[in-house]
This record gives C-alpha cells, sequence and structure tokens, in this order.
C-alpha cells in the first residue's frame, strides 16, 4: 500500500483481524455482486470503500423512482439509468481507487460461468429463485464462496455457502441444500409484499461484513449457519445448516 491507501485505509489497519496484511488482500481482490437493487447497494457501496480491488456489478434493471425508498446506491437524478450504471457512479464517488465493472443484463448460466472464474467471493443480492440458483451452481463449480442475502417485509435472512473443501476434507453446503432447485417456490416480490427500508440496508451491510471477513482473513464467516432478522420485533438469531448428501449441485456425483 501507498501513503494514501495507508490513511485511507487506516480504520482497517488499526485492527488485529485485519491489519495491513488483510487490507492488502481486500485491495486485490474481487468480488461479483448479483444485483444493484436493495441489498446490492449497500453492499456494494461497502466493498468500494473497504477498497475492494475490482468488483462486477450484474442487474439487467434500471432505476425507478420507486427504488429511492431503500435503494441508497442510487437518486433522483439517475431515475432511468441502468441500476449497475447508476451504482458505479456511486461507488467511484466514495472511492475512484477501485476498479468497478458495470454488466447491464440479466445474471444467466453463461454469463456467471464467465464472471466467477475470474472472482473471489459472490454476493447474492438478486431478488428471484432462479437467478439465486444458478448463481449457487456457478459458485460450486468454481469454488467461490457465495454470501447469500434477502429481504421482505420486515424479515430478513443472510448466509455464506461455502463449499469448498475444508481442513478435515468435509464441505460446507451449497444454497441448493437448504432450498432445492426443484422445490415449488413461489418469487415473493417487494414490488406486491413490501420491504422495510432500513432491513435492506442491514442485510446488505451484512453481506459486505461476510465478504470482507472472507477476503482480508478476518473472525469466522456464517458459512454452516443462516443468520434470520426480524427488524420489528429487532430478535435476531442464527440456526445451524447441515450439507444435503444427495444434493444435486453439490452432493456426490451419484446424488447429481
Amino acid at each position: 500500500m501507498n501513503d494514501d491507501e495507508l490513511l485511507r485505509y487506516a480504520r482497517h489497519v488499526l485492527l488485529d483481524a485485519i491489519g495491513i496484511d488483510g487490507q492488502q488482500r481486500i485491495l486485490e481482490s474481487r468480488a461479483l455482486i448479483v444485483g444493484a437493487g436493495g441489498l446490492g447497494s449497500p453492499a456494494a457501496l461497502y466493498l468500494a470503500g473497504a477498497g475492494v480491488g475490482h468488483i462486477t456489478l450484474v442487474d439487467d434493471d434500471a432505476v425507478d423512482l420507486t427504488n429511492l425508498q431503500r435503494q441508497i446506491a442510487h437518486a433522483e437524478a439517475r431515475v432511468g439509468q441502468p441500476k449497475v450504471d447508476s451504482a458505479r457512479q456511486a461507488m467511484l464517488a466514495l472511492n475512484s481507487g477501485v476498479d468497478v465493472e458495470a454488466v447491464a443484463q440479466r445474471a444467466d448460466d453463461a454469463l456467471l460461468d464467465t464472471l466467477l472464474a475470474r472472482c473471489d467471493v459472490a454476493l447474492d443480492c438478486s431478488d428471484n429463485f432462479a437467478t439465486r440458483q444458478a448463481l449457487n451452481r456457478a459458485c460450486v463449480a468454481h469454488g467461490v464462496p457465495l454470501v447469500s442475502g434477502a429481504a421482505i417485509r420486515g424479515d430478513g435472512q443472510v448466509a455464506v455457502f461455502d463449499s469448498r473443501p475444508r481442513a478435515d476434507g468435509s464441505r460446507g453446503p451449497c444454497y441448493a441444500c437448504l432450498f432445492p432447485p426443484h422445490a415449488a417456490v413461489d418469487d415473493v416480490r417487494c414490488a406486491v409484499m413490501g420491504v422495510f427500508a432500513p432491513l435492506v440496508g442491514i442485510v446488505g451491510s451484512l453481506q459486505a461484513t461476510e465478504a470482507l471477513k472472507l477476503l482480508s482473513g478476518a473472525g469466522r464467516s456464517l458459512a454452516g449457519r443462516l443468520l434470520l432478522i426480524d427488524a420489528f420485533d429487532m430478535d435476531v438469531r442464527t440456526i445451524a445448516l447441515a450439507r444435503d448428501p444427495a444434493c444435486p449441485v453439490c452432493g456426490a456425483p451419484s446424488a447429481r
């Protein structure tokens, strides 16, 4: 790090859990964020502020007036712009030293396969089941940890799915272990059900927290656990997750 970087990231460098080495790893890392809306906005801003070297944003939507209640990376002057371009502008205004790649298209299998081949962590800030499953498949295939978040009404959840081999040879669960790909699921959209504005900030910030921990080597990640948040009762709890040996994504080849 040069002198300017040491000054900018001094509050991270002061932390025993991160220090100079951990911050350097952050600066050299690459993150993929799928979704530049309610969850992706705070996640992207915090990763940019923390100095993640290269951040790829994927979203095919445009900024709408109804987004501004909660999607803090956007502004009235950018209504109608692609969300990835709007968020990129906000990120670079915060930290011009990061490289932000804006991909204004839907995240399909082919795109994710290309992007995950050169990423260190992925953040699922999307709002539909199909995209979540596609991102999970790509993360398992490329050995990239996935930080998953969701929020609707006043309820939120955060998890880290890291199926890379552990020191003892075991592996953690993937997203499909918890939510089987072929299960009947109704996509619940905030456009229909509503969402409490600060909740998406809480969940997106927690996703950024977990991503930065993974990139820097700080602390214990949420891998193998699911964090549940009830914002209206302000109740937070964590439950353990188990890997499904018969998972069609991360299970034994005979199970796929």
